[in-house]
């Protein structure tokens, strides 16, 4: 019988006693305290419990909530975590009574937990009722639309800090211990974790991973792309014809000499200069054909020398005799070769012979290319490593379209595309969306602290994950999609393509940065801002509030421990991971 049931009883049992007249006025009185006292037991001891319910509901609460955010639980796991989480947040006296063991009841996208408690009565127990039954459910259910998430993430040099030491730099001396940028890391996981268990299909839940420093990274495998600006990349990284030449403008501004050479080479099968040059030869100059002048000048100024014939056996002046001595006689020659009368010989000027020339533009090997041309500056785009600086102009921010500020396609504008830039902090490359869970946790534990603070990039490429154009192209949100950007910073704006020097903050980028907020806003993104500053040292960050959606999705951190929490409670809102009951 229920506990209302055995009330209504009592009451009209007590109510058939009141109305027998046989007794006297005090029997009746001291009859009549019974039912007073039964009522004002059953006051106490459903107010003890409702306190029992309510501690009830917030424990259960607490146990569906924690299965629920949890993926590959089997049914005896989920059993397990439900009652420990339970245990843990079930603070009742035993007084009150011992709960039954934690019931779970997986269902599609939803998870049932419940339990009740025999609670004994106090007074109650005159009317012959000694226990009231408490019970109590909660269901989480999850995933009701599709979600694309960016995660913009620090991945800046103070990222290295912790709570310990919150005055450390980069590289970080202890990574795996309490840092910031590990305690993001795990944070990150677990809201991944969360994120998959949200999607009930495959690609219901999509995020996309934007490491940012001063610069973002969007892989080297997008060197080919029409929408990159090679501009300043090239002026900066390429080298010259000539190796003197270290500048692209001075290389760029000199003009083609060709030098006239001859000679032999040290390599003796090798008869040309660029054939001795490239097997590593010295190509030594011209020669005469005199064989004895070994310059220019005395060579084009004498005449060959006739050299008499003579014997090999001193003493004999005639061939006649010097054969009959048994000698050699050797015939007369002139000092140029090719040269067989003396007349001939003595008339002649040796001639000196250019054989070949050289240009000091390695590229051109004949002298009318040469001194028409002007030296080359070469690039090698194999050797960018992926980083992007903000778009505009090389002089500043192009106010009139804003594109570092908008989401606008590039185009054949040069302000328009995206500038490549070798940052020699280059983060880890930015991730598109997707929904490869084991690539998204890669690419988490990849990230590395180091570098100065850009929060507008950051978000900007976080926009750009999220938009169906180039640079990423994610296409366009099905039906019913809701589009966030998570973006959590440790530090202020010190730096981007045109302001600030990396140590300091900068108002100039921070203004950037509240044009890229309002416009995403604009257009629809959800804005979580996270903030952590170790110890309030910095202060509040004003931009990064302000560029939360509402005051409810900005957080302000002094510690490091705190990510994973506030990770949590986003993960929780944003895919919909609710207690219906």
């Amino acid at each position: 019988m229920s506990v209302v049931a055995r009330l209504r009883t009592a009451l009209v049992r007590a109510r058939t006693f009141l109305r027998n007249r046989d007794a006297n006025v005090a029997m009746m009185f001291a009859l009549s305290l019974i039912p007073v006292t039964i009522a004002a037991g059953a006051g106490l001891d459903l107010t003890r419990a409702m306190i029992v319910k309510s501690n009830l509901s917030e424990a259960l609460d607490a146990a569906a909530l924690s299965v629920a955010s949890t993926s590959g639980l089997t049914t005896a796991q989920m059993q397990t975590q439900a009652q420990a989480y339970f245990n843990a947040n079930y603070t009742v006296s035993s007084n009150y009574g011992t709960p039954a063991t934690v019931t779970v009841t997986p269902g599609t996208q939803s998870v049932t937990v419940s339990t009740s408690v025999p609670m004994p009565t106090t007074l109650m127990g005159v009317a012959g009722i000694h226990t009231v039954d408490v019970r109590a459910s909660s269901t989480v259910v999850w995933g009701q639309t599709k979600i694309w998430v960016a995660l913009v993430l620090d991945n800046t040099g103070s990222m290295c800090q912790s709570d310990t030491n919150p005055n450390a730099g980069s590289p970080c001396p202890n990574p795996g211990s309490g840092t910031k940028i590990a305690s993001l890391q795990s944070a990150s996981h677990n809201l991944l974790t969360m994120l998959q268990n949200a999607s009930a299909n495959a690609g219901d839940v999509k995020v996309a991973i934007v490491p940012f420093v001063k610069d973002v990274n969007i892989g080297t495998s997008n060197a080919g792309a029409s929408w990159i600006d090679w501009t300043s990349w090239d002026a900066a990284n390429g080298t010259c014809d000539i190796s003197s030449k270290h500048s692209q403008s001075s290389c760029t501004s000199t003009n083609g000499t060709w030098t006239w050479t001859a000679g032999t080479c040290t390599i003796s099968s090798q008869t040309s200069q660029s054939g001795c040059t490239s097997t590593k030869g010295t190509w030594t100059a011209g020669s005469c054909n005199i064989s004895s002048i070994t310059s220019q000048s005395t060579c084009t100024s004498t005449r060959g020398t006739w050299s008499h014939s003579a014997c090999n056996i001193p003493g004999y002046t005639t061939r006649s005799s010097c054969q009959n001595a048994y000698g050699t006689w050797t015939a007369a020659y002139c000092s140029i070769s090719g040269i067989t009368s003396q007349y001939t010989c003595t008339s002649t000027y040796g001639v000196w012979t250019w054989t070949t020339g050289y240009c000091n533009l390695s590229s051109y090997t004949t002298q009318s290319s040469c001194t028409s041309a002007t030296a080359v500056w070469h690039v090698d785009h194999t050797q960018w490593n992926g980083c992007i600086t903000d778009r505009g102009n090389s002089s500043g921010p192009d106010l009139t379209n804003n594109y570092d500020v908008m989401n606008t396609v590039p185009s054949t504008s040069t302000a328009s595309k995206f500038p490549a830039e070798q940052y020699s902090s280059c983060p880890e490359a930015i991730m598109p969306l997707g929904y490869d869970w084991t690539q998204l946790g890669s690419e988490i534990d990849s990230m590395v602290a180091n570098g100065s603070t850009n929060q507008t990039i950051g978000l900007m490429w976080g926009w750009h994950a999220l938009s169906p154009s180039d640079p990423l192209n994610a296409g366009s949100p099905p039906a019913n999609t809701s589009r966030y950007i998570i973006i959590l910073s440790d530090g202020l704006n010190t730096q981007d393509r045109w302001y600030g020097n990396g140590s300091t903050q900068s108002t100039s980028v921070d203004d950037r940065m509240s044009a890229v907020c309002t416009n995403a806003k604009a257009d629809g993104i959800i804005i979580y801002a996270i903030f952590v500053d170790i110890g309030g040292t910095q202060g509040n960050s004003s931009v990064m509030q302000n560029c939360a959606t509402d005051s409810s999705k900005y957080w302000d951190l002094t510690s490091a421990s705190q990510i994973n929490g506030v990770f949590t409670a986003i993960g929780q809102q944003i895919t919909n991971l609710r207690v219906s009951q």
